[in-house]
Order: C-alpha cells, then sequence, then structure tokens
C-alpha cells in the first residue's frame, strides 16, 4: 500500500475525459477547506506541461539544462523537475513532495492501487470502470444508481457537491482513525 505522511487520506479520483473530475473537484475542495480540512491535489496530465512562457527567465533556465527551477513569488512557487528521459517518479514519491495534509486527492492515476472515486457521465458512452476495479469506493454520477451494483460501492449525486464533500470528510475521518497507510 502507497506510505504516506501520517495524518494524510489519499484518494484517487478516476473517470474518463470529459466526465467532469476538474469541475466537481474545484467545487468540492472550497467545501472541504470550509469544513476545516487542508487539502492537496495532484493532477496527473497527458501533456507537455510549460507553467511559464518560453521567453521567461525560469524557462530559460530549465532549457539551459538545469535539473530543478524552483521558481518563487511573494504568491506561490512552484518546483519545474525535468526527467531528461527518466520515468515519472511514483506516486508515492510525488505525494511525499509535498507539505502534510488532511487528504491529497489525486486526478488521474487510475490505474494505482490506491482508495478511488469515479466520476461517471454514461452520457458519454464510455463503460464505466467501477465493476472491474474493486479500489472505487464509491461512484459519482448524473445517472441513478443500477440495480445490480456490488455491496460496499456508494452512489453518489454529480449535481450534489455537498454530499460528495460529506462523503469525502467521514473518508478522511475513517482512513486517519483506522490508521491505513
Amino acid at each position: 500500500m502507497q506510505t504516506q505522511h501520517p495524518k494524510n487520506s489519499v484518494i484517487g479520483i478516476i473517470g474518463w475525459s470529459g466526465s467532469g473530475k476538474t469541475s466537481l473537484l474545484e467545487k468540492t475542495i472550497p467545501l472541504l477547506i470550509d469544513a476545516g480540512l487542508k487539502v492537496n491535489v495532484v493532477k496527473s496530465s497527458h501533456h507537455d506541461v510549460e507553467l511559464e512562457p518560453p521567453h521567461k527567465d525560469s524557462a530559460r533556465l530549465r532549457r539551459s539544462g538545469a535539473s530543478e527551477v524552483l521558481l518563487a513569488s511573494p504568491y506561490r512557487f512552484a518546483i519545474m523537475h525535468e526527467l531528461d528521459g527518466n520515468e515519472l517518479p511514483t506516486l508515492n514519491a510525488l505525494i511525499s513532495r509535498m507539505q502534510e495534509a488532511d487528504l491529497t486527492l489525486i486526478e488521474g492515476f487510475k490505474h494505482e492501487r490506491i482508495p478511488k472515486l469515479e466520476v461517471y457521465r454514461p452520457s458519454l458512452g464510455k463503460s464505466p470502470m467501477f465493476p472491474t476495479d474493486n479500489t472505487i469506493l464509491a461512484v459519482i454520477s448524473d445517472a441513478p444508481s443500477p440495480k445490480d451494483i456490488r455491496e460496499n460501492l456508494d452512489w453518489l449525486d454529480l449535481n450534489d457537491t455537498t454530499q460528495v464533500a460529506v462523503w469525502l470528510r467521514k473518508f478522511c475521518t475513517t482512513n486517519q482513525s483506522s490508521g491505513h497507510e
């Protein structure tokens, strides 16, 4: 199982492209913060990521060959680490670089063996993942729950972000008190 900060609950948010994962998180994170949780997010991307336009100093320094460039301002900082042909670090290694939080939401990384929520919209015409992935603890959907879902799989309303936030808070409490890592 994944190693993580002692206080940190980790859960994946998976779903097909266009299912609304980012929009759901955008609406749910403020509710979690209002409930007193510190929330981190790890976002997977299949695209090349440029944090600054090519003519800016940090981009120029990165292109000059620096392994890492830390860009700091009075508002935020970002570390750009060049993989230089190496594999992406494990999810555990990525999480370990972050500050401790009550909850780390992982958007993407659907093949990781971590607890997950699936955002499922039948209107996309894609098959759901929950029937074949037992790490999915709940489905967040704009469709009603099928009658034949497996036992202990929660079904949440995609249009009710309060319900999703309450579920995540309960997950945090249960995960932290049971000592899962």
